[in-house]
């Protein structure tokens, strides 16, 4: 950035991310298939960008380790981590989906998936786990024992129900009749309202950037704080959002402009973004630092086409460390 132009303002986290989130997003973002491990001392430097402070990057490490989302290695008095055997190619996976998910709605046929059930009042906690689960599997709860979906999820929904035990419970898939009460549409069963203005809020924060990068006044450390706290912001949308066919969502939707402000941002910060994570880098190894290296939208789309029978099974420690976190955030938000 030319010395003597005005300072970018850019948005910050609303609240600071936890710090074990941002370095596994740092490394998904420049370090993966990449077998050398990183000083400790550098992984806390990139951190300090983010104010965590040493003592809390630390910890972070070591909790990463524990839960097998990093591995640790000793040179001396030197401790570096990197990242696990096969986690790359979740990484990739993970980071498609991402970068994709919004860019179509699915094509539907009408038809909802329905689970309905009947558990007794004793059994609170399986029926906790139940709705917990459904919630995951993208179903919302029309009335307290039946769930729906416009997605074809009765396989899944059968599966699960055995797992837990439950007979008392009836899978369909059908139609809904027309002409009934506004409040029982299907449909109404998922907050969009509030998915809505979470969009808009996302576009609304984040349009500056661009405006930012078009004037070129971004400058490396503010381009890897703001991509990585984009990146952070916009995975939980997955998440969250049932991705409901066209013809259920409201005339505002606006995850169409978060989605095209999101993957701009991302792919055009990915530069500078490599450019600061390098300079961090070099000022504990040079060597390493020159290893350090970005993936646009296009980049990615490839190496996850090149994945072919290395794609990810769900028996890693990142993917099931992520089904855990998504697991406890559904149960807490809404059982």
């Amino acid at each position: 950035m030319g010395k003597g132009l005005p300072k970018a303002d850019l948005p910050r986290a609303q609240n600071g991310a936890e710090p074990q989130l941002l370095l596994t997003s740092l490394l998904g973002d420049f370090w993966y298939w990449r077998d050398e491990h990183i000083p400790a001392t550098a992984l806390v430097r990139l951190l300090a960008d983010f104010d965590v402070t040493s003592d809390g990057a630390r910890a972070a490490m070591r909790r990463l380790v524990a839960r097998g989302l990093l591995d640790s290695s000793r040179s001396g008095r030197t401790t570096a981590y990197g990242i696990p055997a096969r986690t790359s190619e979740v990484i990739v996976e993970r980071t498609h989906h991402m970068l994709t998910f919004g860019t179509t709605a699915p094509q539907w046929d009408g038809q909802w998936t329905v689970v309905a059930f009947s558990v007794p009042e004793q059994d609170r906690g399986l029926r906790t786990t139940l709705r917990s689960r459904l919630r995951l599997l993208g179903f919302a709860a029309l009335y307290d024992g039946v769930w729906v979906s416009p997605h074809s999820l009765g396989a899944e929904a059968q599966s699960l129900l055995r797992d837990l035990g439950i007979d008392t419970a009836t899978v369909l898939r059908c139609t809904e009749v027309p002409g009934g009460a506004r409040q029982g549409d299907p449909v109404s069963a998922f907050d969009l309202t509030s998915l809505t203005l979470e969009y808009h809020a996302f576009t609304e924060r984040y349009e500056t950037v661009l405006d930012s990068l078009d004037a070129g006044l971004i400058s490396p450390a503010q381009a890897l704080r703001t991509r990585t706290e984009l990146r952070v912001a916009w995975r939980r949308f997955p998440e969250t959002d049932p991705d409901l066919p066209a013809e259920l969502l409201p005339s505002d939707w606006d995850r169409p402009r978060a989605q095209q402000v999101f993957l701009q941002i991302y792919d055009r910060l990915g530069p500078l973004a490599e450019l600061r994570f390098r300079q961090i880098l070099a000022t504990v190894s040079p060597e390493l630092a020159e290893l350090a290296s970005h993936h646009d939208s296009t980049a990615i789309a490839e190496l996850y086409a090149s994945l072919g029978d290395r794609r990810a099974h769900g028996d890693t420690p990142f993917e099931q460390a992520a089904r855990a976190r998504r697991l406890d955030e559904v149960t807490r938000s809404k059982s």
